[in-house]
């Protein structure tokens, strides 16, 4: 199953967007931008068609319609106005446009998020496994997305069907267990120079995935580090719903989590190798090393690789997307976290790699830009440098190591990402690699604190309105918590918030949206005599007597 074109019409941020004329030979689509370009919104516009269509789902109009204010919308009309946000065209197959009405569609997509952690299981019991396909797997693409466990029981029920089938009487036991898991230990093998799938275990009593690296044998899926369980994840999943999903558009959501851009490159190869038939992968990612990977497919085959970038576009207009390039992304990109502001920087004393993106809109070097406005007066010495995602960052010396070395050796380079889901022991890898990591969710957690907001009140002589300010803003949150969102996740709420503080505060050249809001008009407000400022600078700089923070 092939996509031809896809047209978008006021879903989520786009006003209307066009892409089309993606080859018919595609088999693998790489969505590339910086964060907030739209890129997980684009393939939530695909899983609502497929809900729509498949399963009579119309979805929530306040998550799924740009116009955002849903106050004096008319439910009423939601389904067929649901029917008009997607519009999807394939070269092989075609599908009606109403809801509901289109059981040949179920199979043929099937989405993972980019929140797949699933750190342990063991299964002691079994249970009957339902066709994926009969019903939706995801709601949205902001939902935790956890499968290890449920294709470990797939693939026992799979065996136990295979030895009951009378295909199967001249086969041995041997032959069975390799069918079930030969294909996945191979890949596994190729993507690992010494890790080895070993078994499945015995499913009544210590059921788990087993493997074998150098001396150490038959280890469980536990004691797998988190980029080998994120690869392990995707190519178990691949292999197991290749089954259902035969002939399908497979969609997911930055695959490089948890992996180093090396381990990027092998899993997006083996993930091209093992889709079924005449599918198609589409995946977004801010990785290098999925790029450069990519750009190697399309030499080897030609025509089956189509790239599209989300970068620098302003999608409250009408935009068209066609395929680009790939040497020129994977270029793009390059020069973009190694070079970047290079010229500006004239060898700092101290420069800070943060998460971001140099390009786009909307969030253009937000993190970058809010930094800088907090310590230009207290650390003029650091320059802040937008470097991508929290892989770009870990790597960018392994990357491109003779640059950096050479540009910046007598200068202390500063690494600092948000902390989002990770576990301790995931901090703690990361801080093993001299990357610092926030105490808090995100940047918007620090901005958006009460302390702030306090400040905010009495900059605009509102000091009165404060007490009001947080209860509106605990609503916020609380909303953002009932859509599926963290409690402490401040960047999901934040819209609410600053609608909130807008409204209550009468403010007026505030900027036009919550990002420039909290960048233009709380940030400043940030100084040294507050909490927020103090803790910021600890975990970025560190405390004034500790020399170890940083890599030289």
């Amino acid at each position: 199953m092939k996509i031809k074109k896809i047209e978008l019409n006021n879903f989520k941020r786009f006003t209307h967007l066009v892409v089309e004329d993606i080859p018919e030979s595609t088999k693998l689509v790489v969505l590339v931008g910086p964060n907030g370009s739209g890129k997980t919104s684009f393939m939530e516009s695909m899983n609502h068609y497929y809900k729509y269509a498949g399963y009579s789902q119309i979805g929530d109009c306040s998550y799924l319609s740009k116009t955002g204010n849903v106050d004096n919308f008319d439910y009423s009309q939601w389904y067929q106005y649901a029917s008009k946000l997607v519009e999807i065209a394939f070269y092989d197959k075609t599908f009606l446009n109403t809801v509901g009405n289109n059981d040949n569609i179920k199979g043929h997509f099937y989405f993972r998020s980019a929140y797949r952690n699933e750190p342990d299981f063991q299964i002691d019991s079994m249970q009957r496994q339902q066709d994926p396909i009969e019903s939706v797997r995801l709601e949205s693409l902001i939902q935790n997305d956890q499968t290890v466990s449920a294709n470990y029981q797939r693939l026992i029920a799979n065996t136990i069907s295979g030895v009951f089938n009378k295909d199967n009487d001249g086969k041995s036991v041997a032959d069975l267990r390799n069918e079930l898991i030969g294909k996945i230990r191979t890949a596994i093998e190729r993507v690992f120079e010494d890790l080895k799938f070993s078994s499945l275990g015995e499913p009544l009593q210590n059921g788990n995935f087993y493997f074998t690296k150098g001396t150490t044998q038959n280890f469980s899926y536990r004691n797998l580090s988190a980029g080998e369980k994120s690869a392990f994840d995707l190519i178990l999943d691949m292999v197991v719903q290749s089954k259902y999903y035969p002939d399908a558009i497979y969609c997911i959501d930055e695959p490089e989590t948890h992996m180093h851009t090396k381990l990027q490159g092998k899993v997006l190869r083996e993930l091209y190798l093992l889709i079924p038939g005449q599918s198609q992968l589409w995946l977004s990612t801010h990785s290098i090393g999925m790029l450069q990977e990519a750009e190697e497919i399309e030499k080897e085959h030609p025509g089956t690789v189509a790239f599209l970038d989300f970068g620098g576009r302003n999608f409250d207009i009408d935009q068209v997307v066609h395929p680009a390039k790939i040497g020129k992304a994977v270029m793009d990109k390059f020069y973009e976290l190694v070079f970047g502001d290079f010229a500006k920087l004239m060898l700092p004393q101290t420069i800070v790699f943060c998460e971001g993106d140099s390009n786009g809109c909307k969030r253009k070097d937000f993190d970058k830009t809010i930094y800088t406005t907090i310590f230009a007066d207290t650390h003029p010495e650091a320059f802040f440098m937008s470097a991508g995602s929290c892989n770009d960052i870990e790597n960018i010396e392994k990357t491109h190591g003779e640059i950096i070395s050479t540009l910046l050796k007598n200068t202390k380079v500063i690494k600092i990402v948000d902390r989002d889901d990770r576990s301790q022991q995931e901090i703690y890898d990361l801080e093993e690699k001299g990357i610092k990591v926030l105490k808090k969710r995100n940047l918007e957690s620090y901005v958006l604190d009460n302390e702030v907001i306090k400040k905010l009140c009495d900059a605009v002589g509102k000091s009165e309105e404060y007490a009001e300010c947080i209860r509106e803003k605990q609503e916020a949150i609380t909303a953002s918590t009932d859509r599926g969102n963290a409690p402490d996740d401040y960047k999901s709420a934040r819209g609410d918030i600053y609608n909130a503080l807008k409204r209550r505060l009468e403010l007026t050249k505030c900027g036009n949206n919550a990002d420039t809001f909290i960048r233009d008009t709380l940030s400043p407000l940030i100084t040294t005599d507050m909490n927020v400022y103090q803790n910021l600078e600890t975990e970025i700089f560190g405390n004034e007597n500790d020399n170890n923070g940083g890599n030289h």
